[in-house]
């Protein structure tokens, strides 16, 4: 239902995968921390960066959509593999 209502507005639809680790992984640095309870609400990361455990996985998950896009070049807009 999203990618059609996004495709009739003329926007970007992308999938993420179900287990993609967006709140435990570190935005600033890219760490993954180990499995943390839904109760935790903040955590820090080994290198130093602070988390609200929401706030992260919004970025992680809009940074994950974004690099499926391609660039205006034609090529990936993520980091080479």
């Amino acid at each position: 239902m999203l990618a059609y209502k996004a495709a009739r507005c003329g926007r970007t639809f992308a999938k993420i995968d179900r287990w993609f680790p967006s709140s435990r992984l570190c935005s600033a640095c890219g760490v993954v921390a180990d499995a943390m309870p839904l109760d935790v609400r903040s955590w820090s990361c080994p290198r130093g960066a602070s988390h609200d455990r929401d706030v992260n996985a919004a970025g992680n998950i809009l940074a994950a959509g974004r690099a499926e896009r391609l660039n205006a070049c034609g090529g990936i807009a993520g980091p080479a593999a």
